[in-house]
């Protein structure tokens, strides 16, 4: 009844132009639904409007409802409705295409369907409705669990020929079963969209693989007016192939500033990584960068290749690396800490080297690379399972005390080799960092009794800027 009635409320406000309602898990289900549909009818003058229904039983029914009163709505320039974790089919979404065909003002359209089962069908009759939005800048799909194949994709890809003042494109297929023909025909569509100034795409957990890649990497080829690139394809079933084909559409990205690429999860050996690094290098005006490649195959060999492309992004401020479990090894590590001396305007660096057997040589030779980076203010080290002994942990303690810049740390080293004389010199290293406010200290599994334990705290005190401070041994 409480949604009825805001229904009924709202029906009198037929000057609006402004509207947010925020209704999420309030389970106002078909006949609260159709209580919105039935005001909106009359908000004929309404320009933005945000209608969040996250969570709220809502089927075929109840959308139908709410979009019978949308389809008045026709003077709307931004529109954002999340109908996420529903009970929305394909008949539902149909009802809501039919509304979105009478939107040709519209330039902001948010539209949140994840988890509901809207299928291939459903899919298919967005990519009708939204050519008829021709004025759209700025759109955001996500259409994540939905029981999706490549019929629904190709479906969406009809859309976006026609819009063609896209600026801003976000779109989310994770969680559906989209192979390598369903992406290769969004890619195709993405080539018209040359006014595209900042894409994400999200596609987790589907099976697109290398010829998949290869398909979407021509359309990046020809998006040289990104600035900001997004691409998830976490388990994916991606091999060398993907990796050297994603690195050939960098090479004609180089006005991209901020990247995030994650291919965790996938099986991406040393040439894939390395052709990956070759087309990062071109991207010379990166300011902020994340590449996740955890439980891949890159190995020494690929860890070297993405090195020297990271060398030349020399205007690198924000670098976050995951490469945990790649048995990259001393070389790759140290190779990985040479790319690092080049960039010297770091202020934010997370690097994620777990389980990647690195031990003391590769350990000292990011140092060295970390070493340069005086600029740092913030850094994250994780380093755990690597074999790392009394050398490395010592020898990494000297390096960071370059860093004289440092506000916060944290460091992972959990191995079974760091004793306590190690631990002290880390320490005594670590009080150099007078800048530093935050830090955190991961040693588990180590010798290091807990006398020991007090004297490593004493000397990490001593830093006198310090304000939090944790150190976990056990």
């Amino acid at each position: 009844m409480g949604a009825s009635s805001l229904g009924s409320a709202l029906a009198n406000c037929i000057n609006l132009s402004n509207l947010a309602l925020y209704l999420q898990e309030s389970q106002i289900g078909v006949i609260g639904a159709q209580g919105l549909g039935s005001a909106l009818k009359n908000l004929t003058n309404l320009s933005n409007l945000t209608l969040d229904l996250y969570d709220n039983k809502i089927s075929n029914e109840g959308i139908s409802g709410i979009c019978s009163g949308l389809a008045n709505c026709t003077n709307l320039s931004t529109l954002t409705l999340d109908f996420g974790s529903n009970q929305i089919g394909y008949e539902g979404v149909s009802e809501l295409n039919c509304a979105l065909a009478n939107y040709t003002k519209l330039s902001n359209l948010v539209l949140v369907l994840f988890n509901n089962k809207i299928g291939d069908k459903g899919a298919l009759g967005l990519g009708f409705a939204l050519p008829n939005c021709t004025n759209l800048s700025n759109l955001t799909l996500d259409l994540s669990k939905n029981q999706i194949c490549d019929e629904g994709v190709q479906g969406l890809g009809f859309a976006l020929p026609n819009c063609t003042n896209l600026q801003n494109l976000t779109l989310d297929l994770g969680g559906n079963k989209i192979s390598k023909e369903g992406i290769s025909k969004l890619g195709s569509a993405l080539v018209n969209c040359t006014k595209l100034s900042n894409l994400t795409l999200e596609f987790v957990a589907n099976k697109i693989g290398d010829e998949g890649v290869s398909g979407l990497s021509f359309a990046l080829a020809n998006c040289t007016n990104l600035l900001n690139l997004t691409l998830n394809f976490q388990a994916n079933q991606i091999g060398d192939q993907g990796g050297s084909h994603l690195g050939s559409a960098f090479v004609n990205c180089n006005n991209i500033s901020n990247l995030k690429l994650n291919l965790n999860f996938n099986q991406i050996g040393a040439m894939g990584a390395s052709d990956l690094g070759s087309g990062l290098a071109n991207c010379t005006n990166l300011q902020n960068l994340t590449l996740e490649l955890s439980q891949n195959q890159i190995g020494s060999i690929g860890a070297s290749g993405l090195g020297s492309g990271l060398a030349n992004c020399i205007n690198l401020s924000n670098l976050t690396l995951e490469l945990s479990e790649n048995q990259i090894g001393a070389e790759g590590a140290s190779n990985l800490g040479s790319a690092l001396t080049n960039c010297t305007n770091l202020s934010n660096l997370t690097f994620a080297l777990n389980d990647s057997n690195i031990g003391d040589a590769g350990v000292l030779g990011l140092g060295s690379g970390l070493a340069n980076c005086t600029n740092l203010s913030n850094l994250i080290l994780n380093l755990g399972e690597n074999n790392i002994g009394e050398e490395g942990a010592s020898g990494l303690g000297f390096a960071l005390a370059n860093c004289i810049n440092l506000s916060n740390l944290a460091l992972d080293l959990g191995t079974k080799q760091i004793g306590a004389i190690s631990a002290s010199r880390l320490g005594s290293s670590l009080a150099n960092c007078t800048k530093l406010s935050n830090l955190d200290l991961y040693l588990s599994s180590n010798q290091i009794d807990e006398s020991q334990q007090l004297k490593l705290k004493s000397k990490c005190l001593k830093s006198k800027r310090l304000v939090l401070f944790s150190i976990q041994v056990q």
